[in-house]
């Protein structure tokens, strides 16, 4: 549980026992074991550990990209066990909004038309998605480089269309996999000055990191090592 949880208030997040295990063979790799996690609206959190340490594998799961082997994962409250893939796409695409270590841009379409995607799959109306699009790109200050491709534009610029694109659905979470890793320093900070941010908006965070520099941006660490949260605290925020 957060060291910050209001008794009676529901979680964003809230894993209980949950378990990942790979099969190869007859060889088989626990992941994650026993994960007990609890996140709260608002929250900014930095789930760190080095590589092979089970929190990319965690973060898919918080994503619903997967699903664990045994234990529970509810999102607002709801089991996702009991989701039907249509309902699981619908979760990805409008409550959660996701920022990866590839910005995974459309090198061909402007900045606008990229940060649009998710709401061409909710269905939304040409004129709408453009005037969503645009103010996302301004809440990112972005607004005057809407126009501008992937190419035309610095790595830290690209990360943040991004992270216009994950906000403009509007989501209750936003998960963030090693959105720096691709990024020089001065990027870096561009970027985690955004989150800091959105977090003081009250967004819901949750950063995956292996550098603790990184991670002090976040109000609460969650330390994974071999598969298990082997720390969760509060910290100081490091600027």
């Amino acid at each position: 549980m957060s060291p910050e949880s209001v008794p009676g208030v529901m979680p964003v997040i809230e894993t209980r026992a949950v378990q990942k295990i790979y099969s190869t063979g007859s060889v088989e790799v626990a992941a994650l074991r026993e994960v007990d996690l609890r996140i709260d609206v608002g929250e900014y959190v930095a789930i760190v550990g080095p590589s092979g340490s089970g929190k990319s594998t965690l973060m898919h799961i918080l994503g619903c990209l997967d699903v664990p082997t045994s234990g529970e994962y509810l999102l607002g409250g709801e089991d996702v066990a009991h989701m039907s893939e249509a309902e699981l796409a619908l979760v990805r695409n409008r409550r959660i909004g996701f920022c990866f270590q590839q910005f995974n841009l459309l090198a061909s379409l402007p900045a606008w038309r990229n940060v649009e995607l998710p709401l061409i799959y909710a269905g939304l109306g040409r004129s709408e998605r453009r005037e969503r699009a645009h103010l996302a790109l301004e809440r990112v200050g972005l607004g005057d480089r809407a126009d501008h491709k992937p190419g035309e534009l610095s790595g830290g610029q690209q990360q943040r269309v991004a992270v216009a694109r994950a906000l403009v659905t509007e989501p209750s979470l936003i998960l963030a996999d090693e959105p720096t890793g691709n990024l020089d320093s001065a990027s870096t900070a561009d970027v985690l000055d955004l989150f800091d941010e959105l977090s003081g908006a009250g967004r819901t965070i949750v950063l995956i990191t292996h550098e603790h520099d990184v991670a002090a941006r976040a109000s609460r660490q969650v330390q994974v090592r071999d598969g298990m949260v082997v720390e969760d605290s509060a910290v100081g925020v490091s600027r």
